[in-house]
C-alpha cells in the first residue's frame, strides 16, 4: 500500500501519532511519505493535534480512504494498541537531532483543570511506556510529554531510571509543584535537564506560594539550574497581572515565565481577549518583561498596558 501523511498543525514539532503510524506501514511492508496532490494513496492519514488551528483546507482527490485523529479532531479516537505501542520512525522528521527522542511515560493525569483536555481525553494517570523504550537508537536526549509525572509511583521510579541511565530530560508539560515533597524535590535536584530548565505549572495564584517554596527547597538542596513556569492566563486581569509579574525581580535570571491566554478546546474559533494576547505578548519576550512592567508596556503605537486597568 502506498500510504500518505499530513500534519495539519504543522507548528514545527514532530508529530507522534504520525510518527507511530509510519513505523507500523513500513513494518507492513508499505511505502509511507508525506502527502502530495501528484501521488495516489491508500490512506491517508490527518493528524490534528489544536483544535483552535485551522483544518488542511485542499481538496484530497487522490486517496482511497482518508483517516483523521488527534484532539484537533476528536477526543475520543485513539490509535489501535498494535500502533500506539510502537516505538516512533524518526526518519519522516529528518532535522530531529539523532541524540533526541519523544514519548511518554504516563498517560493520564488525576487533575481536572478547566483548560485542559487530557482528563477527558486519556482519564486517571497509568503507567504507559518505559525510558528505555523511548532511548532507542542510542538516544540519550529525551523530550517527554508526561502531564504529571510525579503524580504516581511508576513516574517517580521512571525518573530514579532517568538518573540511573544519566539521560537528559524535559518533561515538557511542566510538572505539578504541589506533589513536590522533599523527597521528590532532592529526587528531581539528581536529574540531568535538558537546557537546564526545570518546567512547572504556576496557573492560580495559590500556586505562586507553592512554586516559591519549591524552587527555594530545590536551590537549599544543591540544584543550580533554572526554572520555566507554566502560566495559563484565565480569570480577572488583576489576578493575572499579580501573578505573571510576581516572577520579574525573584531569583533573577533563575525563574522564567511563559504565558498562554486560555484555549477552549470545544472551539475551534477563539476569542482571546486583547489584554491576554498583549501579557502572554510582553511576559514571552523575555527582553520586554525584564525592562518594563506591563503597565508600561506599549504593544501599539500610543497605547499603554495601563489603560487595561482603568
Amino acid at each position: 500500500m502506498n500510504i500518505g501523511l499530513i500534519d495539519v498543525d504543522g507548528h514545527g514539532f514532530p508529530n507522534l501519532a504520525l510518527m507511530k503510524i509510519s513505523a507500523y506501514h513500513k513494518r507492513c511492508g508499505d511505502t509511507v511519505d508525506w502527502y502530495s496532490i501528484f501521488d495516489h494513496y491508500d490512506i491517508v492519514y490527518m493528524s490534528k493535534v489544536f483544535t483552535h488551528k485551522p483544518d488542511y483546507d485542499q481538496v484530497i482527490p487522490n486517496a482511497d480512504r482518508i483517516e483523521k485523529g488527534g484532539t484537533g479532531y476528536s477526543i475520543t479516537k485513539q490509535l489501535p494498541t498494535e500502533i500506539d505501542m510502537l516505538q516512533p520512525d524518526y526518519s519522516i522528521y529528518p532535522t530531529i537531532d539523532k541524540r533526541t527522542a519523544y514519548g511518554f511515560l504516563t498517560r493520564g493525569c488525576p487533575n481536572k483543570c478547566k483548560w485542559c483536555v487530557v482528563p477527558k481525553k486519556e482519564g486517571l494517570i497509568r503507567p504507559y511506556m518505559d525510558v528505555d523504550e523511548i532511548a532507542i537508537e542510542g538516544r540519550s536526549r529525551l523530550i517527554l510529554m508526561d502531564n504529571n509525572i510525579v503524580a504516581c509511583d511508576y513516574g517517580l521510579q521512571q525518573i530514579d531510571k532517568i538518573i540511573s541511565r544519566r539521560y537528559r530530560v524535559d518533561f515538557n508539560q511542566a510538572i505539578d509543584a504541589r506533589l513536590i515533597t522533599d523527597d521528590v524535590a532532592k529526587q528531581l535536584v539528581k536529574v540531568r535537564w535538558l537546557d537546564g530548565y526545570i518546567r512547572l505549572g504556576c496557573d492560580t495564584r495559590q500556586q505562586v506560594e507553592v512554586c516559591e517554596d519549591v524552587i527555594e527547597r530545590m536551590f537549599a538542596f544543591g540544584y543550580t539550574g533554572g526554572f520555566l513556569l507554566y502560566t495559563m492566563l484565565h480569570g480577572s486581569l488583576d489576578e493575572c497581572y499579580e501573578r505573571v509579574s510576581h516572577w520579574r525581580t525573584k531569583y533573577a535570571s533563575k525563574v522564567r515565565c511563559q504565558a498562554q491566554p486560555m484555549l477552549d478546546f470545544n472551539k475551534q474559533k477563539q476569542d482571546i481577549p486583547k489584554w491576554q494576547q498583549d501579557m502572554a505578548r510582553w511576559c514571552n519576550k523575555r527582553w520586554i518583561y525584564g525592562a518594563c512592567d506591563f503597565k508600561d508596556y506599549e504593544p501599539r503605537k500610543g497605547f499603554h498596558c495601563a489603560e487595561y486597568f482603568k
